[in-house]
């Protein structure tokens, strides 16, 4: 985690903040997966997540945007509606640790340099990588296994405010496609005996939550000059 710290401090530093607004801050909420395992809720955080995120905003309307953010995840295939799964009676938990770099776009204009209060919608999209344990389960039981690394691509949806002077406060959904079909345990390429579910579609997961940044940098000009 150390490592990753590093790599979002030079990340800041790299940008000029006497040209651009800058923003640091903390994400707090939950998180939940979707996969073969469990229920079929979309967003229904059911485990703690938080991070450290920077955004650098180019204009008043996107923002590049680095985060780190750890989140537990966790599924019962008690808790399900489908009655399959609730007979089979399989459970399973992991975590994940999530490094993201992407652009993040305004709907309506958003200066910071603006002390007027200020609303808008956005949306967010570029890659992550993630790691998380391998695991697989046999008779039943859930076998943990070293950690592996794997890619996921971001759709964030959000709304954000000025609400505080120096401070923007949002919440947001973040469904996160994963390049991994083995979150859960469900297909791990080296007990292929043990794979059960829909082997064809990968697994998801999701954070839900609330953002707050501290905003510094001098007034930008945005212009082509």
């Amino acid at each position: 985690m150390n490592r990753i710290l590093f790599v979002l401090v030079l990340v800041s530093l790299s940008f000029k903040t006497e040209a651009q607004i800058n923003e640091v801050g903390v994400f707090l909420g939950g998180a939940n997966y979707i996969g073969d395992v469990g229920p079929t809720d979309y967003v229904a955080p059911n485990d703690a997540a938080f991070g450290i995120l920077y955004k650098w905003n180019r204009s008043p309307r996107h923002a590049w945007r680095a985060s780190f953010t750890y989140a537990n995840i966790s599924s019962k295939d008690s808790e399900s509606g489908v009655s399959g799964r609730k007979e089979r009676g399989y459970e399973f938990e992991n975590t994940v640790k999530e490094l993201s770099l992407g652009l993040e776009f305004n709907f309506f204009d958003f200066n910071l340099h603006e002390p007027d209060f200020k609303i808008t919608p956005y949306v967010y999209g570029g890659l992550s990588y993630f790691w998380s344990d391998e695991l697989y389960i046999a008779n039943g039981k859930t076998r943990r296994g070293d950690s592996k690394g794997n890619l996921a691509i971001p759709m964030t949806v959000g709304v954000k405010t000025n609400i505080i002077e120096n401070f923007v406060i949002g919440f947001e959904v973040g469904a996160r496609y994963s390049f991994t079909d083995n979150l859960d345990g469900s297909n791990h390429k080296d007990y292929p005996l043990n794979a059960f579910g829909n082997l064809e579609s990968n697994d998801w997961y999701v954070f839900t939550g609330f953002t707050l940044t501290y905003t510094f940098g001098l007034k930008p000009c945005y212009c082509s000059e």
